[in-house]
């Protein structure tokens, strides 16, 4: 039992924490790995939780947990308390002066896998105090809720609830291993390729919209979640993928299909953050650095 009004307040938000993760990933699993803890635990909180306020909080449906009309009275307070404790948590850091301590960075895995090692690298040889922890998962980050503190990502349009930096327009073009392309004449049209494309958890993707509206009939033989996984395995022979040029110029084993000039798909590339990190001393440090880094590879990304 609870032995202060404090305790009470501190294992209410404890509990309530669990009720907003499931209300906004609609499932339990996805609430046990936003909240880092596992299934069996948010189970059994949100259980008791709702046992001890004598309210069901959510439907258990097939396709997920909904929000009962209860439920849904309670989270909207909670996205404004939470979002009210993020903003506190974002004008505190917005102070901190020092050039020392953790940057988060949201980037993607074909940035990683090309251009963004040695221009980390510069990061570290001039703030070598700034410890960074990089996230390459598939999504922009949200910089509200401070899950990262940057975010190098392309898109045609950032949100405006963040600043930042145009680093570069990002070129694309159809990309195939010698083995491939041995045997196939110089003039074959695109439809007539092998394809390697984006599954749909890619579907918005540049790249993903263009061989929609381009190539509508073929039928890829291949498809992933990931270019750097295309890019894997165009260079293992088994058929084209549009990739950016950043990523496709610097694959040993790949080359640009003779018929395929580079695209223009209308992405570019940005390094983001919240307005009121900007001021934070090691955030303006890293990207800082990384801009003139980045912005030095203007070509690569052109393509």
């Amino acid at each position: 039992m609870p032995n202060s009004i404090a305790e009470t307040h501190r294992v209410d938000w404890d509990d309530l924490r669990y009720v907003l993760a499931v209300a906004r990933a609609g499932s339990l699993a996805g609430a046990a790995r936003a909240l880092g803890v596992n299934h069996s635990t948010v189970l059994r909180r949100l259980g008791a939780y709702e046992a001890r306020i004598g309210a069901r909080l959510f439907e258990r449906l097939p396709s997920g947990y909904v929000p009962t009309a209860a439920g849904e009275a309670m989270v909207k307070e909670l996205v404004e308390i939470d979002a009210a404790i993020h903003d506190t948590e974002r004008r505190a850091a917005g102070q901190d002066r020092r050039i020392i301590g953790t940057v988060r960075l949201s980037t993607t895995d074909t940035l990683m896998a090309s251009v963004l090692p040695p221009a980390l690298a510069r990061v570290r040889a001039e703030h070598p105090s700034i410890v960074l922890e990089i996230s390459t998962a598939n999504r922009l980050a949200v910089l509200t809720r401070r899950e990262a503190d940057i975010a190098l990502r392309p898109t045609a349009s950032p949100p405006e609830t963040l600043v930042g930096r145009r680093i570069a327009g990002l070129g694309y073009a159809a990309y195939a291993a010698p083995s491939y392309l041995s045997g196939r004449t110089a003039d074959l049209a695109l439809g007539e390729h092998l394809w390697l494309a984006p599954d749909a958890s890619l579907g918005e993707t540049a790249a993903a919209r263009w061989l929609r509206a381009n190539l509508r009939e073929v039928e890829p033989v291949v498809r992933a979640d990931s270019f750097v996984s295309l890019r894997d395995l165009a260079v293992g022979g088994l058929g084209v993928a549009l990739l950016p040029c950043y990523l496709g110029d610097t694959s040993p084993g790949l080359i640009r299909l003779p018929r395929a000039a580079t695209l223009d798909l209308g992405s570019t590339l940005w390094l983001l953050t919240h307005a009121d990190l900007r001021r934070v001393a090691r955030i303006d440090a890293v990207v800082s650095v990384l801009t003139a880094a980045l912005s030095a590879d203007r070509t690569t990304f052109e393509g």
